[in-house]
């Protein structure tokens, strides 16, 4: 890192060369990315399972709703695993898709629907962990629904989510202690933009998973997506793990982090195919493999999430 100091530059200029930096990193990464292998070319061990109306059931997915949010169109998908019995305890993966209405030339796309999340799936191979995919709920003339496209009202997503962790504890066998925040692109961001988003949330999750993107690296089309309110929510991670992954480096990242003052054991991968999606979740390449041996190591880990007294979010 560069000392402005004693090179006798001014703030203004650190940033701009800063900045440089950081555009070269991403252009680097792109570049990197575009020659790199294509995930189609490892063949799917894994189909997701549709999601349908019906009662949750072992090996199902279904399309549920967390109470508080009944009459409206708010609603999530779960999986209850293979083997599951309602007196056992179950780690949680909780998943956030990215943006809806997305593509690319490598023929990747993303809905931006709980349906269309399957990270959750792959890191488990179905089995061992129930799986949750959470909404963006956004509302319009008191009416609630699901957003395709970013995050809806934050708030309500985050105290949807919350809520939804909770539920499960309750009625499914949620262990409380083992609840996983993962996503792809803007479920990436959402790791930290809706799981660190205050301190009734926060204290929940046991790790995070974040697969293209990172909260706080660049600014977006949304309010708070500044690098000083990136910070404000990076500062409740409180040690916990972090897994970050990206399509060609995750340099700016790195980058990011390293001046955050801000400590954690943050895992970074580079991503070794070209193409911006989740689908690797579905293939038995090294990739996943490695997702997998992080996972079992967190878990089996000392330690949890941390309790929170605010009890339900109003």
């Amino acid at each position: 890192m560069i000392d402005s100091s004693r090179a006798g530059l001014n703030p203004d200029r650190m940033k701009t060369i800063r900045s440089a930096g950081l555009v070269a990193m991403l252009l680097a990464g792109a570049a990197t990315a575009q020659d790199a292998p294509d995930i189609a070319s490892v063949p799917a061990d894994l189909v997701l399972p549709a999601m349908t109306d019906a009662a949750p059931a072992p090996g199902r997915r279904v399309r549920h709703v967390t109470p508080g949010w009944e009459g409206t169109e708010a609603h999530h998908a779960l999986y209850l695993p293979v083997g599951w019995t309602p007196d056992a305890r179950f780690p949680v993966i909780a998943e956030y898709a990215g943006n809806g209405g997305y593509s690319n030339r490598f023929g990747d796309v993303s809905g931006g629907t709980v349906e269309g999340c399957m990270m959750g799936y792959g890191l488990s191979g179905g089995s061992n962990f129930i799986w949750v995919c959470l909404p963006f709920v956004e509302v319009t003339n008191g009416t609630k629904r699901n957003a395709s496209r970013w995050w809806g009202d934050a708030d309500e997503t985050a105290r949807y989510a919350a809520a939804t962790m909770r539920h499960l504890g309750r009625e499914f066998g949620g262990d409380e202690r083992a609840l996983v925040l993962c996503g792809f692109s803007r479920g990436a961001l959402a790791c930290n933009y809706i799981g660190l988003r205050d301190d009734a949330i926060a204290p929940l999750w046991r790790a995070f998973l974040c697969h293209s993107h990172y909260d706080g690296v660049r600014t977006w089309a949304y309010a708070g997506s500044d690098r000083a309110s990136a910070l404000a929510r990076l500062s409740r991670l409180d040690g916990r793990p972090q897994w970050i992954s990206q399509e060609g480096s995750t340099a700016a990242t790195r980058a990011f982090l390293e001046g955050s003052g801000v400590t954690a054991p943050w895992t970074f991968v580079d991503f070794p195919y070209r193409n911006h999606t989740a689908a690797w979740a579905l293939r038995d390449c090294e990739f996943r493999r490695r997702a997998r041996a992080w996972l079992a190591e967190v878990l089996a880990a000392p330690g949890g999430a941390r309790k929170t007294d605010e009890g339900e979010r109003k």
